[in-house]
């Protein structure tokens, strides 16, 4: 196949642990061709979807080899241009921040996707489940949860459970999360640093002692359940298992309610489009479904052996077959 991956920058990588990169190896060993390309470098003209992609060789010692330079990992030709749909799969790497230049780059790859592109997850998927609020058609997995520009509405809300987690609904990477209690003295000031005096919508939850166990993050792959997840477990005095606020990721197999709470969204998520899901999990409770560029396969991979990104093209490469 030859796979067009729509990513950050490649200097941006980071090799021991970024799952693109993961998944461009088990590519690569499967005897793929990988192009890749920016969200700048998708583009509209004469009612087609275009992209100026470069193909990438990937040059050895790989991760894991000795000798792996993290620095010096890929080589990549010169950029050509080329309709989406000449591609027999094209992956949405892109991470976060969900901004309006998301959303544009979401129906560039929609027109593709008609024109015949096999875009994977599926651009509109991803615009129809925002990361945090989506947990809210899955209730009956969720902790006890309030999404409102009401700076009152989030105070009482608190106050009913006595302590809360408070965060945006367009944040990423465990930035502007806090927890308070209904006696904090800085209760108001989170909200109202949040909520800016009822300009913005904030989610509050019912804060979960669990998240000092990790902060699981759980893989859907093609309706398919990964087997383990990898619990995010916070450093000593943060309440954020996120690894990107210094939490530690710890492998370990998927609880009883781990699996049911996925193996029930799976096919679900699957039927609609998103093909690799993120299921963020605190004890017993969904907090989040992320589909815009969900990660972990390395440190999954390293501490199991289960190995993801194979998975990963395994099923892609079964689906883009079948879809014509």
């Amino acid at each position: 196949m030859r796979i067009l991956i729509v990513l950050d920058p490649l200097e941006s990588i980071k090799t021991y642990k970024d799952s693109t990169y993961a998944i461009m190896m088990a590519a690569a060993a499967r005897g793929h061709s990988i192009v890749v390309c920016e969200v700048p470098q998708l583009w509209l003209a004469d009612g087609h979807v275009w992209a100026d992609a470069s193909a990438l060789t990937l040059t050895g010692p790989q991760l894991g080899d000795p000798g792996h330079d993290p620095h010096d990992w890929y080589r990549c030709a010169e950029s050509v241009t080329s309709r989406l749909s000449d591609f027999d799969a094209v992956l949405m790497r892109k991470d976060p921040p969900f901004d309006q230049e998301y959303v544009y780059a979401t129906w560039l790859l929609e027109h593709g996707k008609r024109e015949g592109a096999k875009v994977f997850n599926d651009p509109k998927a991803i615009r129809d489940h925002g990361e945090k609020y989506s947990i809210a058609e899955f209730a009956q997995f969720t902790a006890p949860t309030i999404v409102t520009r009401d700076p009152v509405k989030l105070r009482a809300f608190a106050e009913h459970h006595g302590e809360a987690v408070f965060k945006l609904l367009d944040g990423m990477g465990g930035a502007s999360i806090f927890r308070a209690r209904s006696d904090d003295p800085n209760l108001s000031v989170i909200i109202e640093t949040l909520n800016q005096f009822g300009a913005r919508s904030v989610m509050a939850q019912r804060y979960l002692p669990a998240i000092a166990e990790g902060d699981k993050r759980v893989l859907l792959i093609g309706g398919q359940v990964v087997p383990y997840a990898l619990a995010r477990v916070p450093k000593a005095g943060e309440a954020r298992g996120n690894l990107a606020a210094g939490g530690t990721g710890r492998a370990q197999p998927l609880s009883a309610r781990d699996r049911e709470i996925a193996e029930w969204l799976a096919p679900r998520l699957w039927a609609r489009g998103l093909f690799l899901v993120g299921l963020d999990v605190i004890g017993d409770s969904l907090t989040e479904i992320n589909v815009t560029s969900p990660t972990c396969f390395r440190e999954i991979a390293d501490q199991t052996g289960f190995d993801v990104a194979a998975l990963f093209l395994e099923s892609l490469e079964r689906e883009a077959v079948r879809i014509v």
